[in-house]
C-alpha cells in the first residue's frame, strides 16, 4: 500500500489526495472541513487547483475504485477506505 499525500493549498491549508483522476490529476480534498474538492494537476514546477463539485468528485473516485478492482490493484484497499471515509 502506497503512503497518503498531501499538499498545502494557498488558501484552503492542507489537502489530502481522495483518489487519482484521469489525464494525471488527482482528487484532493480540504483535510479539516472535508468539504471542498479539488482536482489537481502536477506538472514540472507548477500545481494547478481546480475547484470541483462534491458529486463529479464521487464520480471521479467511483471511477477509480471500478479500475482498481478491474486491474486487480495492490492500492484497492486503501482507495476504498478513502471513499468510505469521505464519501460515505
Amino acid at each position: 500500500m502506497s503512503s497518503e499525500r498531501y499538499l498545502n493549498h494557498p488558501t484552503f491549508g492542507m489537502l489530502y489526495q481522495v483518489s487519482p483522476a484521469n489525464e494525471g490529476k488527482d482528487i484532493y480534498a480540504t483535510l479539516y472541513a472535508q468539504k471542498m474538492f479539488f482536482l489537481v494537476s502536477m506538472k514540472s514546477r507548477e500545481i494547478s487547483f481546480e475547484v470541483i463539485p462534491y458529486l463529479d468528485a464521487r464520480n471521479l473516485a467511483e471511477v477509480n475504485l471500478h479500475r482498481a478492482r478491474r486491474d486487480g490493484s495492490m492500492d484497492l484497499a486503501k482507495w476504498e477506505t478513502l471513499f468510505r471515509q469521505t464519501f460515505i
